[in-house]
């Protein structure tokens, strides 16, 4: 088997590269960084490091490249003949992988097997946002039969990597990889260490809420404090708290929305803390922090949860106290932190708050929103 996989960076080799590796499938990886593609194409091996209880080395090879900027023709060739396309871009991204993968579904034989496209994103149904993309540039009678899109959640840290590592990924321990199962029938791929649902909405959100949301409020809080390591922040009393305040709120929504029992759902909580606090991981406030405006819009892991929190009469105030604290996150090295000042500056609240978030002035999250923005400008 053979699968495409787009983006080659640490998190496209340190976990779906080393699953699909797992699964003694040939990976293709495609990515626009020329120095990344050429160091790819030179070597016949790389090695990920799983660190944290049980710790261990995972050799990945029978790997190729492409660059995908300069090598367009031979991307859309890998594509036609392989059985997977994953992806691990970016949501703001897989616009401009679509037009790719679409050209490779209209070259596939006729008579092949249907292509298994899955984006592995932080984001909710990114699958059927690329499917969207795709079917900008091919009809749905070109893709019938040809393409089967199904959506994932996928969970596993990756920090910043130490200077010198080469291709070689430090990771945790700890993954998951959930895949909606309908879209197969009986005909699904064999992935070692993937869990299989039948409906992915609530294991999405659980995640995105639970894993996006608490590590981003780890960083905003701990970046406040003055700490620079995600750990050091979580090991202080008064961060862990506010993470802890935010997450118990996540935690009602989803025990209310989703049906898991609050035993489960703490229970999770509590193993996502854990992971976040793990040493081993040299992760920090600024990477984890970094994006903050695309981190406080209106369907990622703030306003997404406590826009619905709001709505059923819970609790948001540890929430919109992340959000003031995602509002003070002024690194001048990420153009999205400097925006955001910049914002902050120039509009009033209620315009801050309606641009950015995408909340209007009805939702009874709003004037919640509009406190901790005047909070900012006022600091």
């Amino acid at each position: 088997m053979k699968a495409v996989h787009f983006g080659a960076g640490n998190i496209g080799r340190g976990f779906v590269g080393s699953l699909l590796h797992g699964a003694g499938i040939h990976i293709v990886f495609a990515d626009v960084n020329e120095e990344l593609i050429e160091q790819l194409k030179a070597a016949d091996s790389y090695t990920v490091h799983e660190v944290g209880q049980e710790s261990r080395d995972v050799v990945v090879t029978d790997f190729s490249a492409v660059n995908s900027a300069t090598e367009g023709e031979k991307l859309i060739e890998e594509i036609a003949s392989a059985d997977i396309v994953t992806c691990a871009v970016g949501p703001s991204i897989l616009k401009f992988v679509a037009p790719a993968i679409a050209a490779g579904i209209a070259a596939r034989p006729q008579g092949s097997k249907p292509l298994v496209v899955m984006a592995c994103e932080n984001a909710i149904n990114a699958t059927d946002t690329l499917a969207e993309h795709i079917r900008e540039h091919l009809s749905e009678s070109q893709i019938e039969g040809k393409a089967v899109f199904a959506n994932t959640a996928v969970d596993r840290i990756v920090p910043n990597q130490e200077p010198g590592q080469g291709l070689d990924v430090k990771v945790e321990t700890y993954f998951e990889w959930a895949i909606e199962s309908g879209p197969f029938g009986e005909n699904r791929p064999e992935i070692p260490g993937v869990t299989w649902v039948e409906d992915l909405g609530p294991y999405i959100e659980r995640k995105l809420f639970t894993v996006n949301t608490g590590h981003a409020t780890s960083a905003y809080f701990g970046f406040a404090a003055g700490f620079e390591k995600l750990s050091d922040a979580l090991e202080d009393a008064d961060v862990h708290a506010k993470v802890e305040a935010v997450l118990g709120e996540t935690k009602d929504l989803l025990v209310a929305k989703h049906g898991f029992s609050p035993e489960e759902q703490q229970a999770y909580v509590d193993k996502i803390l854990a992971r976040f606090a793990n040493p081993h991981l040299p992760d920090t406030v600024t990477r984890v922090g970094r994006a903050p405006l695309r981190k406080i819009s209106r369907h990622e892991r703030f306003i997404g949860p406590a826009a619905e929190a709001a709505e059923r009469g819970l609790s948001t105030s540890a929430l919109l106290a992340a959000v003031g604290a995602a509002l003070r996150f002024d690194v001048p090295s990420d153009p999205e932190s400097v925006e955001l000042q910049k914002d902050l500056k120039e509009l009033g609240a209620e315009e801050f708050a309606s641009k950015v978030t995408g909340l209007d002035a009805q939702h009874p999250l709003f004037a919640g929103v509009v406190g901790v923005v005047t909070e900012a400008q006022g600091r």
